[in-house]
């Protein structure tokens, strides 16, 4: 069997479980039920799915590849932010490729705590690959809090976009939502370098109304650079 067909098995398999557990309750369908409305063996659905759980997540493996290729991939010189958003986008075209899968899973995730957790927990691979790759790209002196902040804030941005869509039943526009929020990260980092790499002037004045009145216009003049 080609890759491409042990794929499509996996999806089908997949969709035929989580029709299942909508229809019949999550907690009510037997991975036997899953395998005969598939028309497949029990043991090749084990091949596919390591547990009953699993059955809703057929595309994470495969998304998680996709961001470290991307990551792993990113041309010499690239910034490390924008590689991570790059990742982030190209996760986020992967999810929406299967629709309906993605509309169901937010059904099921919202209704079986047991899947809820499962869904934090390969959400949580994702964010900790883009830490990682952050940790190791960004300058050697980056406070060692940046790479965590700043990967929590490009997947809050990439959830929010689709948590708005699923929510919508589909009717939102995700990819817009995203690169509005990933501008505004680039922006924020813009900002960032510029103001860290602005000397800065310590003075001691007379308090007089002149000092006041240059003072004023400083923080004016500083007001305009923010």
């Amino acid at each position: 069997m080609t890759s491409r067909r042990i794929l499509e098995t996996k999806y089908r398999i997949s969709e035929t479980a989580m029709a299942l557990f909508l229809e019949e309750g999550y907690a009510n369908v037997t991975v036997e039920a899953v395998a005969e409305a598939s028309s497949v063996s029990r043991r090749t659905v084990f091949r596919h799915f390591e547990s009953k759980d699993e059955l809703v997540f057929p595309d994470h493996t495969e998304r998680l590849g996709l961001v470290e290729r991307c990551l792993l991939e990113s041309p010499p010189g690239t910034d490390p932010v924008d590689a991570v958003i790059a990742a982030t986008e190209a996760s986020l075209h992967d999810f929406l490729s299967r629709p309906e899968l993605a509309l169901r899973r937010y059904k099921l995730t919202r209704v079986v705590p047991e899947l809820r957790k499962r869904e934090i927990v390969e959400h949580e691979r994702y964010v900790a690959l883009t830490r990682a790759y952050l940790r190791d790209h960004l300058p050697p002196d980056t406070p060692s809090f940046q790479p965590i902040a700043l990967a929590a804030l490009i997947d809050a941005i990439h959830r929010a976009a689709l948590g708005n869509w699923v929510r919508g039943g589909g009717a939102t526009d995700p990819v817009a939502e995203s690169a509005a929020g990933m501008e505004w990260v680039r922006r924020l980092m813009i900002h960032q370098t510029s103001f860290s790499s602005t000397p800065l002037l310590l003075a001691v004045l007379p308090d007089t109304p002149h000092s006041r009145r240059v003072l004023t216009s400083l923080k004016d003049a500083a007001e305009e650079l923010r």
